[in-house]
């Protein structure tokens, strides 16, 4: 491909999945075969088959570029040769693995670089890369798999593509490949599976990838309709939008829409609230607690909010119903009363009546309708009472001033000039004193312009009718200029207030996120920022109960209060809380930021109260969990030894049969045997006992595996056991004599129903912040509907061998597992059979170098890629 002028950009196209192995290479490589078939000139860049049969066939027939080879740190490594393939300039070039970090020297760092270079040469890239290479996601993918991704992609490269293919497998179908090694050798599968491809992991791989594509694809449709013009609404997915007031009749409509986006799959809630296009229409004194408690009711639904300036409420909210492709618009029937309609149909009416045809606008009902939105409170002055005061002088004093001076200087300048300078003396009336002053400035000009400045002179009528008319336009020009003049000066003092509630709202905000609970330092801030001398958060129980402080900061001469009405404000939050303020008494418009700030102080106490009863409720379950294991472990562990004592003794005791030597001794040997196993369980039972009274509490300490489990497998037969513990674990913190007790138990349940030529294996690898101890066994398994009853007391699957001795019993294990703040799960062995998976935390340090008792075959995990 020649280079003549500008070359055109190379086209990309990426293979996306969620995990290794769900077929992005074998896709990638069958759109390769499909190109070459219609005559399209392809090459193979880089592609690794990591010994797949059914990718590696796929190359068959694919001409493929030399590698280049490069040696790093004494070993040989083989990277793509992108010059080779610039200078070769196929029309498509097949690059794997886009997230992969290349060799030191091999020209780029990364190979997504490479693909650019290819790109910008006018070659088109076929590539594949996995969601856990996203560069956005890298956190997320943490908190999933434990394993950190340090080959990551820039999530802008990959929107860039020209196109993305998602590759999708169920999480099932993708652990059986695996169990069947078509994706790694069959010595990883294993560790594989238990670890970074457990069903878990890859289901919420799976939903990641599915909904980052689905919002690329979003993407693509909002784009689309732009570049078009397209303003109908396309209804590929439902969107409600409801229209928020600040009213009492908002949770209403959250929850009505609420409902109507459960009866579709995907549906999406927009709550949307209309403010004025200069951002300073003032709201109703409950509108900012209203909206606040909106706003969360709407976001604990799964929506999301909007905040929108308008010029017009309707316009404003159809607007954003089409920018966003909403299908559904929700509202309120109007609160206004009959006469109200006069100024107009309302909000709703227009929204209706403009939607057109593809959005449907719902009217719903509620116990406001018709109650009426109240009329706005009295204006108050923008100005101070001195400059209202200087205003009024100038308005009465100036013109007659003015008149003096008019007949003593030059009584004959003419009328328009008179008209002129009346209309300065009423404009600087109302820049002083505001618009009353300059409605009485204008009023006052007039009557002397017309006594004195028209003919006939020193009489109220006026023979001009010219002259009528100029005192007319005089009175009009005066009224509108003295409007525009304290319609400015109300705007600035309301920019100016609204600026600082922003700020107080701004810092109530940030309190909120970085999850500041202290409702004392909440309660001070109230008091300073409103300049009270005390701040108190009032509650009953109910409306004929008494009231009580639940906090309060500051002092006050008064004593402390013993109802809300002795304090100076009085915000309600909610029906049995007030917040109490004593010191001055506020205006109206201080008592919007208030009511958020009550709110706030609500939801702390509130928040300071779920978190004591979940800690009280979190004891009460531990101390449940305790008590059942217990009863479990009395009634199922002491009744194999006391029933072998007995047998015991009673033989020795029999007159009936006459006992050899060596039977006595065996039979004696038996009750030691019991004896000793009783002193052991009645031990780590009164240990347990003072654990459940709280007299006791786990050892928890950093504990090494190589430590506790080999002492763990003493119980259990020879040979039927295989250990394979990776390499420096870190220390868990445990308790070593229960995670002993724990482990035996477990193993003595794999091995009482594994085959007996089938070894139960038993391997431990750190996983991020935790380590997971899973044993394993080959025998019948369980169904997934039993899986969680197994770990109930007496429960076993099927028949247990009577020679297989009694262990703790499941439900003892877990009981001692969630005690160390660990768990204790059940999951299918891939090719038959039950893994229990023991999760402990992680202590600080690292655990001692491998021991050779290690299985050989224990190894290090698989790379994923």
């Amino acid at each position: 491909m020649a280079s003549t002028g500008t070359t055109r950009r190379g086209r990309l196209r990426i293979y996306l999945g969620a995990a290794p192995g769900v077929g992005k290479t074998y896709a990638m490589l069958s759109e390769a075969h499909r190109r070459l078939e219609r005559g399209t000139d392809v090459v193979v860049g880089f592609v690794e088959h990591h010994d797949r049969p059914r990718t590696e066939v796929l190359l068959h027939g694919l001409e493929a570029v030399p590698r280049r080879e490069l040696t790093h740190r004494g070993g040989t490594f083989t990277e793509m040769d992108t010059a080779a393939v610039v200078e070769r300039a196929p029309a498509v070039a097949v690059v794997d693995e886009m997230a992969h970090t290349n060799v030191p020297g091999a020209g780029h760092e990364k190979r997504w670089q490479d693909i650019e270079e290819l790109l910008a040469a006018g070659i088109d890239v076929l590539s594949t890369v996995n969601i856990q290479h996203l560069e956005s996601l890298g956190d997320v993918v943490e908190s999933i798999t434990g394993v950190r991704q340090r080959e990551t992609v820039p999530d802008e490269v990959v929107r860039r593509a020209d196109q993305i293919e998602l590759v999708d497998m169920d999480p099932q179908a993708l652990r059986r490949r695996m169990a069947h090694g078509n994706v790694y050798a069959p010595d990883k599968v294993d560790a594989a599976l238990s670890n970074y491809f457990r069903p878990g992991n890859l289901s919420a791989l799976r939903e990641l990838a599915l909904l980052w594509t689905a919002d690329r694809v979003d993407e693509y449709l909002q784009r689309y309709r732009s570049e078009h013009r397209i303003r109908s609404t396309w209804q590929a997915r439902e969107r409600i939008v409801v229209g928020l007031t600040g009213g009492p009749e908002g949770r209403t409509l959250i929850r009505r829409a609420s409902r109507m986006a459960a009866k579709g799959s995907g549906s999406e809630i927009l709550a949307v609230h209309i403010v004025g296009a200069d951002g300073l229409t003032p709201a109703s004194p409950d509108s900012p607690k209203e909206l606040a408690v909106q706003r969360a009711l709407v976001e604990d639904l799964g929506g999301t909010y909007h905040h929108v300036v308008g010029e017009d409420a309707a316009e404003g909210l159809l607007d954003f119903a089409r920018g966003v492709n909403a299908t559904q618009i929700v509202l309120g029937s109007s609160r206004r009363k009959a006469w109200q309609y006069l100024f107009g149909p309302g909000t709703g009416a227009s929204v209706a009546r403009d939607s057109g045809p593809d959005l449907d606008v719902h009217i719903v009902t509620h116990d406001q309708v018709g109650r009426g939105r109240g009329l706005p409170g009295a204006h108050v002055s923008p100005v101070g009472r001195s400059r209202q005061v200087a205003g009024w002088l100038t308005a009465l004093a100036g013109p007659c001033l003015l008149t003096m001076g008019l007949r003593v200087i030059d009584p004959h300048i003419g009328f328009a000039n008179d008209v002129l300078l009346f209309l300065v003396v009423t404009v600087a009336a109302g820049l002083i004193g505001g618009l009353l002053p300059a409605l009485g400035a204008a009023a006052v000009g007039s009557a002397l312009l017309n006594y004195f400045f028209t003919a006939p002179p020193h009489t109220w009528t006026i023979s001009n009718a010219r002259n009528i008319l100029s005192l007319v336009v005089f009175f009009g020009v005066a009224v509108a200029v003295a409007s525009v003049v304290d319609l400015a000066a109300r705007r600035t003092h309301q920019a100016a207030r609204l600026r600082a509630e922003s700020e107080i709202l701004s810092t109530l905000a940030g309190s909120v996120l970085r999850g500041e609970d202290s409702l004392d330092e909440l309660l001070e801030r109230v008091r300073e920022t409103f300049g009270m001398e005390s701040a108190e958060l009032m509650e009953r129980e109910d409306e004929r109960g008494s009231w009580t402080c639940a906090a309060g900061v500051g002092q006050h001469s008064g004593g402390p209060l013993t109802r809300p009405e002795d304090g100076d404000v009085d915000v309600p939050v909610g029906d049995h809380m007030m917040l109490v303020l004593r010191g001055r008494v506020l205006p109206a418009e201080d008592r919007r930021v208030l009511a958020a700030f009550a709110a706030q102080a609500a939801g702390v106490l509130d928040r300071q109260r779920l978190l004591g009863e979940a800690e009280s409720a979190r004891e009460l379950a531990e101390g449940n969990r305790i008590r059942t294991a217990l009863l479990a472990a009395v009634s199922h562990d002491l009744r194999t030894p006391l029933a072998a004592i007995k047998a015991s003794v009673t033989s020795l005791r029999s007159d009936d049969v006459a006992w050899s030597e060596d039977d006595e001794a065996d039979l004696l040997e038996a009750i030691e045997e019991g004896a000793d196993r009783l002193e052991h369980l009645v031990g780590n039972l009164l240990d347990m006992s003072r654990l459940q009274t709280g007299t006791l509490a786990p050892l928890i300490r950093g504990t090494s595996l190589e430590e506790v489990v080999p002492k763990a497998l003493r119980g259990v037969p020879d040979g039927s056991v295989r250990l394979a513990l990776a390499e420096a674990l870190p220390l868990v913190a445990v308790d070593p004599g229960l995670l002993e007790r724990t482990v035996a138990n477990v193993v003595e349940n794999a091995v009482k129903y594994s085959p007996a030529d089938r070894k139960v294996l038993v391997r431990a690898s750190a996983l991020g912040d935790r380590v997971e101890l899973r044993v394993t066994d080959r025998g019948p398994g369980v169904p997934d509907t039993a899986k969680e009853r197994i770990f109930e007391p007496f429960q076993r699957q099927g028949d247990a061998p009577g020679a297989s001795g009694v262990g703790l019993g499941l439900a003892v294990a877990r009981g001692f597992a969630e005690a160390m703040d660990g768990a204790l799960e059940a999951e299918d062995t891939p090719g038959g059979g039950m893994t229990m998976v023991l999760t402990l935390r992680a202590a600080h340090g690292r655990g001692r170098p491998a021991k050779s008792a290690r299985a050989a075959t224990a190894g290090a995990l698989p790379r994923v890629t």
